[in-house]
């Protein structure tokens, strides 16, 4: 726990980790004892439970969740000269990604009330070029792709134990996350198994079943694979992903009826990876909750428009975008706090909103 003393943590991972740590300290002291480190039994048996707790049937362990979205591209065609469909508020990665591939990301406004792609905006942006879209979960809502017949890449780095809405979603294992790695790691969730060996493939250098070396749709393959110690880890924790979301959700009902500051959208079943608010004087309060000894974290205090490394795009509005990343911050909401350290939010929220 964070303690009522010290200051509010907006996260401590070493609390995350507390309840399961003991299972999964012993599931990696196996892996390294039994020297298989890549592949093998181990990562397998993650992989199934972890397309059974999405809902899916084939479930790929890469090792970041910014791999898992180049290889989802790469998997659905995306190579040099395209053209892909990504919200201006999202982390950075999302967009890189997509450079990454030799593409070029194409930005789209989100909608008035929420951080989400906006459909009619997605639709003014598509071109002859498109050629994917990749709508992001974000802050506990579920994004829904623009009816434009385009392959669809979910960005699910905050949607863990979500059920994707289509048929293929990435996900990420970054510490912080709500299912989060000793280390970094990620994973793409689809139904096809076709696209989850071309995923695979890519992912290993090219390789095939057989062993052979390709380069599928004339993709670059890379090496990007989940290790077992990883698998091991996430394994673990996913069995206790249960109790952790339950936590985060009574914090998160607590905040809803006791703040007066107006909450993000969330759905119903949302892990709250991220519990967000918006104040139009967003800057001013986190001082003052700082001054309190309440962490807090701005995720996006830009649309991606504004960030230097995409100012070669060609421009385009996206008004509500840059309302949401001057106005949102977000407030402790983890395993690690105690019912003491949540009214300690509280209170400083009441005090200095």
């Amino acid at each position: 726990m964070t303690g009522t003393s010290g200051p509010v943590r907006f996260m401590d991972v070493r609390c995350r980790d507390a309840p399961g740590l003991a299972g999964a300290t012993a599931a990696v002291a196996e892996v390294l004892a039994g020297g298989r480190y890549i592949g093998g039994p181990v990562l397998s048996r993650f992989e199934a439970a972890l397309a059974e707790a999405h809902g899916v049937a084939r479930a790929v362990g890469v090792a970041s969740g910014t791999d898992a979205l180049m290889l989802a591209l790469q998997a659905v065609g995306v190579g040099p000269g395209d053209e892909v469909l990504v919200p201006a508020v999202t982390f950075y990665s999302t967009a890189g990604a997509v450079r990454a591939l030799g593409a070029v990301p194409v930005l789209v406004d989100v909608l008035p009330d929420r951080p989400l792609m906006d459909p009619d905006d997605a639709a003014r942006a598509a071109g002859p070029r498109t050629r994917a879209v990749v709508p992001v979960h974000l802050y506990g809502s579920l994004a829904t792709a623009p009816e434009l017949g385009l392959p669809v890449v979910e960005d699910g780095a905050q949607a863990v134990g979500r059920a994707p809405v289509g048929a293929l979603m990435t996900l990420s294992f970054y510490p912080t996350k709500v299912l989060g790695a000793a280390g970094d790691g990620g994973a793409v969730l689809c139904h096809d198994r076709a696209v989850a060996e071309r995923v695979r493939s890519l992912g290993f250098h090219g390789r095939t079943p057989a062993g052979s070396f390709v380069a599928p749709g004339g993709a670059p393959p890379r090496n990007c694979r989940l290790d077992a110690v990883q698998a091991a880890w996430l394994h673990a924790m996913l069995s206790d992903l249960t109790r952790r979301v339950t936590r985060r959700r009574e914090i998160a009902a607590r905040y809803d009826a006791e703040l007066s500051l107006t909450p993000v959208p969330r759905d119903r079943d949302a892990p709250v990876s991220v519990y967000a608010v918006r104040h139009p004087q967003r800057d001013a309060l986190v001082g003052a909750l700082a001054a309190r000894g309440i962490e807090t974290r701005v995720y996006y205090p830009r649309a991606l428009g504004a960030e230097p490394a995409l100012q070669d795009l060609p421009r385009r509005a996206t008004p509500h975008a840059d309302r949401f990343c001057a106005e949102s911050l977000a407030l402790p909401c983890h395993g690690g706090l105690s019912d003491a350290d949540v009214g300690r939010v509280i209170q400083a929220v009441q005090a200095a909103a």
